[in-house]
């Protein structure tokens, strides 16, 4: 083969990474696969200490980006993620915040300027798998479909990908994992709509990361800074295997061969 096979994951701020890709990128470590995870923000806007959002006293953006950085370094550690690459844009916040207007957030960055930086690490890398999250990010975040907007774009411009993949949360999946919640007794202020989700029909990929549960867990309490919007981790042990034991996504497209229904992203590359 002419490039050693390549997984490279785009997500949005440091610790989205871990949910839908971590079991993933620790699996492809294990089988030998180079994994290149591009992180688009610094995640100014997640809490400080003792919970502090933005907006609020005390809350210091350099200060969370300083420390959330830190702790992605720890998680791609735990995930034997061999290349970590920062693009450095400033996180956009959530949709309705006033940093959604600052033009140096990253939902507001020229698609060609953030786009080509991007196009620079595929071409360098080589990836022959890439995965980001869909159009609307997932769950409409600015910074999640900004990297889904880069991600195409970068992708179609090189043509170095011969497989893309968005990250999916299958609807049945989520529903079985709320009553997980509600069994375990862990209060969250979200109940999610029937439409939540990706429809399972639209589900491609099935991974197994079993394996890896360990890991993707090791990898989320890096994340300690945000562990209050993390529920996951108030879990019990035997959910949190149950939950993270697969990972799903949506194939967009395939340049090669490859079954309607796969167990493997790099199914028809090897």
């Amino acid at each position: 083969m002419e490039h050693e096979l390549t997984l490279m994951a785009v997500h949005a701020h440091p610790d989205d990474e871990v949910l839908g890709t971590g079991g993933l990128l620790a699996r492809c470590a294990a089988e030998g696969i180079r994994t290149v995870l591009v992180t688009c923000t610094n995640g100014e806007q997640g809490d400080d200490t003792g919970g502090a959002k933005p907006g609020d006293p005390g809350h210091d953006a350099a200060g969370v980006a300083r420390r959330r950085l830190a702790e992605l370094a720890e998680s791609a550690a735990h995930l034997r993620i061999d290349e970590v690459e920062l693009l450095g844009y400033r996180d956009s916040g959530m949709v309705g915040w006033d940093t959604n207007d600052d033009p140096a957030a990253f939902a507001n960055i020229p698609l060609e300027e953030s786009a080509g930086r991007l196009a620079e690490l595929m071409e360098r890398y080589r990836p022959q798998v890439v995965v980001t999250y869909d159009e609307d990010g997932g769950y409409g975040h600015p910074d999640h479909i900004q990297a889904h907007r880069i991600t195409v774009a970068a992708a179609e411009k090189t043509g170095v990908p011969a497989k893309l993949y968005y990250t999916a949360m299958p609807r049945s999946g989520i529903k079985r994992m709320f009553e997980f919640v509600k069994e375990a007794g862990i209060e969250i202020d979200f109940e999610p709509p029937e439409d939540f989700g990706t429809p399972d029909e639209l589900i491609t990929s099935v991974v197994d990361v079993s394996a890896h549960v360990e890991a993707k867990v090791k990898a989320l309490q890096a994340h300690a800074s945000q562990g209050e919007n993390i529920f996951f981790l108030r879990m019990p042990e035997k959910v949190q295997a149950t939950i993270f034991s697969s990972e799903t996504f949506v194939r967009q497209w395939s340049r090669v061969e490859a079954p309607a229904h796969e167990d493997d992203l790099f199914a028809g590359l090897r």
